[in-house]
């Protein structure tokens, strides 16, 4: 199927059991509001558990067949991408519900709303659809991808929900917390239906795992969806030998709280958004969508793209230094400088990206903290390269924010900048990508062009 053939609103199309990206798109401008891709996962109709939501502030299902890899701007038109790799769906799922949400107004702010379903390995699109005629929704069923005969395939949807994505998930059996609207009344039922609408090299210390929040009692049986279906249609569990497999661990009440740092508002203060203690988990994921012409041979392949993600750091006492993968500068936790690297993803095929810890018990000893990311090898540039940058304190709503597309020969870029303003620690977007002069290595580049005064030596890892 072309882009530019758009299905009808009902229809549907086989897709490829395969690995897809799913991209919301739409045109930003003036007075556009933000937008957010999820997706549920569900059998007969509900999730089976919280975890079967995946969106901004829970990116990756349990069996990884579903996760959310962030927005990327070209121009003016933005598009935010779930990777859903149908041939890993566990067996009792039976749909995805391909959903959006509006952050800051509704959907008939919101101009070229659609999505594309592409297949992973080529690029090519295999459904489109858009949607037209939105007014007061604040989300959307866009689509869904569903078994049919042993094979998938999306239907274009198209129904909306005026009360967000809260709305959009607790029909389907999410559980939210800290909820923004009152619980609606109880949908009419009927005979003929039951409604479901829609570097100073530090041994690295073995770190505790990030703490989770505590699981709620899992829900009750549920039971087969009634002849007549709902406002769109749902479908049947496949049939299949063999005993059902176990729904994923139950989780906690997701929160959709979140904050994006934008040009336009570019910092936060954590202490407002309850982000005063426990650990912040700084986050760097990326896919690269094409070669670019820069990268030459067995360098310029996705697999072999290699980023690094760093921080330079200045404590309380005057005390400087660097985490990273080069030169084995993990950093530590639990003594100074209380930031660690928790490894080194190599290839960018984790769905988790690279991680860092800062311990924010600690947030007295900080000065300040820049976030940067490097290239070590794969690439000459960042060009045509998609990241998300997110920051999750354990306590409070994560801030995230995408880098804007690298026009210039950049192989080192200033992520956001934390800096202790009177006790609190404000986070600054920079997304600035710096050129190293020929022989000026990409750390040597970031420390001068923010003031860090320190000595390089070259390192490997």
């Amino acid at each position: 199927m072309g882009a530019d053939m758009s299905m009808p609103k009902g229809s549907n199309t086989p897709v490829p059991t395969t690995a897809l990206r799913v991209e919301l798109g739409w045109r930003s401008g003036p007075g556009a509001p933000d937008a957010d891709a999820s997706a549920l996962l569900l059998v007969a109709g509900k999730v089976r558990s919280d975890g079967d939501f995946v969106f901004y502030n829970q990116p990756v299902h349990a069996s990884g067949a579903v996760r959310h890899e962030g927005k990327r701007r070209s121009g003016d038109l933005v598009t935010d991408t779930l990777f859903v790799d149908l041939a890993r769906v566990e067996a009792p799922v039976d749909r995805i519900v391909l959903a959006a949400s509006a952050d800051g107004g509704t959907f008939g702010q919101v101009p070229g709303l659609h999505v594309e379903v592409r297949d992973a390995a080529d690029g090519g699109v295999v459904a489109r659809f858009d949607s037209t005629g939105a007014t007061v929704e604040t989300a959307f069923v866009l689509g869904e991808l569903y078994r049919r005969q042993g094979g998938w395939k999306f239907r274009a949807v198209g129904q909306g929900y005026s009360s967000g994505l809260e709305g959009l998930a607790t029909d389907f059996g999410i559980t939210v917390d800290e909820p923004q609207h009152p619980a609606r009344p109880p949908m009419p039922q009927t005979t003929a239906s039951a409604p479901a609408p829609l570097a100073p090299a530090t041994p690295a210390p073995v770190v505790p795992p990030f703490p989770g929040p505590v699981p709620p009692p899992v829900p009750g049986p549920l039971s087969p969806p009634q002849p007549g279906g709902p406002t769109f249609p749902q479908h049947p569990a496949p049939t299949s030998a063999g005993p059902p497999v176990p729904p994923p661990p139950p989780t906690a009440p997701v929160r959709l709280s979140k904050v994006t740092l934008t040009k336009a508002a570019p910092s936060v203060s954590l202490a407002k958004q309850g982000g005063t203690s426990g650990a912040l988990r700084v986050n760097l994921n990326w896919q690269v969508r094409k070669q670019f012409p820069g990268w030459g041979g067995r360098r310029g392949a996705a697999g072999d793209l290699d980023l690094d993600l760093c921080a330079l750091y200045e404590l309380a006492d005057g005390r400087k230094g660097v985490v990273q993968a080069l030169g084995n500068a993990f950093g530590s936790l639990n003594r100074p400088p209380y930031i660690h690297l928790d490894g080194d993803d190599r290839t960018g095929a984790l769905s988790s990206g690279e991680n860092l810890t800062v311990n924010l018990d600690r947030k007295q000893d900080f000065r300040r903290i820049l976030i940067f990311v490097t290239i070590y090898q794969g690439a000459t540039s960042f060009a045509d390269l998609h990241a998300t940058v997110t920051l999750q304190p354990q306590h409070g709503a994560p801030v995230d924010f995408s880098l804007d597309e690298c026009t210039v020969p950049s192989t080192v870029c200033a992520l956001a900048l934390i800096t202790n303003t009177g006790g609190d620690l404000v986070v600054q977007r920079e997304a600035r990508y710096l050129v190293p002069d020929r022989g000026v290595s990409p750390q040597r580049t970031v420390d001068r062009a923010y003031g860090w005064g320190m000595n390089w030596t070259p390192g490997r890892k």
